[in-house]
């Protein structure tokens, strides 16, 4: 005999199954956002890095394979970059905390982990001291802590890059921009112009699921139609005094009010020494910390199965 439920009973089911398979996106408050997975798991929301930056990346090849694992994933572009296009976004870090909170009131978030991604590492570190009731977890992912610490690892690495190949020039031209003031944007724009030259972001040999998932940034649509705002590093220096920091005291504040943190870099980062992440582990925990080797700065691509992995062992112990 076959056996059928009423509909009053099927409509909730259907709507639940919608809800994991199809994921929402929405508008709030001039914000672009997108959740993935069911409501009822663990929230996390991604913070992507910048300025000018979008959660693109994450999204299009990331976050379902995260709510897959038993997560409520949020995703969203900070206003003025990425989808949250806004011709007056200060950019400043007041309002990415104003922001961020409209994102936890939108979904109906209480608390969630935050998984903060480069430059979201700043704002999440500084939001979590702020309203550590509203944080359960903080997992950095090739964030910054120190961004003078980080400042100086591009330039050492790349002085020993223009030595080897005995370029006079570069090198005269590094010695120029240590006699700059460091909290200047001229600074910034140098020192990451040699990063990039240098391939300091990317990985030279991906293993062949980190190629693949590469592979599909020439036909994703999402990643295709992503326009980056090339004016966001100018106006958050233009509305933020707080141009040069380091986030330590916030690290170490979140650890004396028991909430965990966790973090993930690649050895092939060029953003980090391993200087810097023997002082993280230092800070927060040996075991807290995830150093990956054939992995460079986009972590959750180039060792995607690891950081799924890693998130899913830390994050189980918040639920």
């Amino acid at each position: 005999m076959r056996l059928s439920l009423p509909f009053v009973l099927w409509t909730p089911l259907l709507i639940a199954l919608f809800i994991f398979i199809f994921p929402s996106q929405c508008f709030s408050q001039g914000l672009y956002s997108r959740s993935f997975g069911d409501t009822k798991d663990h929230p996390i929301i991604f913070l992507h890095g910048g300025p000018g930056s979008s959660s693109v990346f994450f999204e299009a090849t990331t976050a379902e394979l995260l709510a897959r694992n038993g997560f409520f994933v949020v995703i969203y572009d900070r206003r003025g970059e990425g989808r949250s296009a806004d011709k007056n976004a200060r950019m400043d870090f007041d309002e990415a905390f104003r922001d961020l909170k409209s994102i936890y009131d939108h979904y109906g978030l209480k608390r969630a982990s935050l998984l903060a991604f480069s430059f979201g590492g700043l704002i999440a570190a500084q939001f979590a001291e702020k309203n550590p009731d509203m944080v359960k977890t903080l997992v950095l992912c090739s964030a910054l802590i120190s961004q003078q610490q980080s400042y100086y690892t591009i330039l050492r690495s790349a002085r020993t890059i223009y030595e080897d190949q005995k370029d006079s020039l570069r090198l005269s031209k590094l010695a120029s921009i240590a006699q700059m003031d460091t909290n200047s944007l001229a600074y910034r724009t140098l020192v990451f112009s040699h990063a990039s030259a240098n391939g300091f972001f990317t990985l030279r040999m991906p293993n062949d699921r980190a190629k693949a998932i590469y592979d599909t940034y020439k036909t994703d649509s999402l990643i295709v139609g992503y326009v980056k705002n090339e004016r966001a590093v100018a106006t958050f220096w233009e509305h933020e005094p707080r141009h040069n920091i380091d986030v330590t005291p916030q690290l170490q504040f979140l650890r004396k009010r028991s909430v965990p943190v966790y973090a993930l870099y690649g050895k092939q980062d060029g953003l980090y020494s391993s200087k810097q992440i023997a002082d993280l582990r230092h800070l927060i925990g040996k075991d807290h910390v995830e150093y990956l080797d054939n992995c460079s700065h986009t972590l959750f691509i180039d060792q995607q199965q690891m950081f799924l992995s890693a998130l899913k062992t830390w994050l189980i112990k918040a639920r």
